[in-house]
């Protein structure tokens, strides 16, 4: 009888051992209580995002103002810029791969920058999401306090900051960010 328990227990920790290794991440949210909700708002990882409402190119206004459907990624860019040039094919990748979990939303501040020349930089990269002009620099520099393009604001779908990447971040690095932020 002590035998079959010994079989038994071997048995079972073999099973929970396998559930867990194909589980991988997801299991971990099945034990983790989820975090609350921060309650004060700014320019940094942990903080709900600040809110913002900007026009886009195609005349639509965009705006991060708390909770919503997707994950969102803040690109902050000038036409100039050769990490934004290089990471603009990138970010053009993850919006069509991500399109059902994820927003992006390049801002161009063009306060350093000047509006025929981004919509030019728009038309080379065939940026298909929205495109907004921060003219006077006050999304960038007031709200989100930023310093080097490119800035990217990684926001969960609570409306949280996950992440703030300043500079080009390597594509496969950059990509598993993209993945977590869409499972977060």
């Amino acid at each position: 009888m002590k035998r079959n328990w010994i079989i038994l227990t071997v048995l079972l920790l073999a099973v929970a051992t396998v559930i867990y290794n194909q589980a991988g991440d997801k299991i971990e949210s099945v034990f983790k209580a989820e975090e609350p909700l921060p309650t004060e708002t700014g320019a940094k990882a942990g903080l709900l995002a600040p809110a913002f409402s900007l026009e886009g190119l195609d005349g639509k206004t965009y705006s991060e103002n708390g909770a919503r459907d997707k994950a969102l990624i803040i690109n902050f860019w000038a036409s100039w810029c050769d990490p934004c040039k290089a990471e603009a094919p990138e970010l053009s990748k993850f919006a069509a791969a991500y399109a059902d979990d994820l927003d992006i939303y390049g801002i161009n501040v063009t306060k350093y920058d000047n509006e025929k020349k981004a919509k030019e930089f728009v038309k080379e990269y065939a940026l298909k999401y929205p495109i907004m002009l921060d003219h006077k620099g006050k999304v960038f520099e007031d709200i989100y306090k930023g310093k080097v393009f490119p800035t990217n604001i990684l926001i969960d779908r609570r409306g949280v900051i996950t992440e703030i990447i300043l500079g080009a971040p390597d594509p496969k690095e950059f990509e598993k960010k993209v993945k977590k932020l869409i499972r977060s």
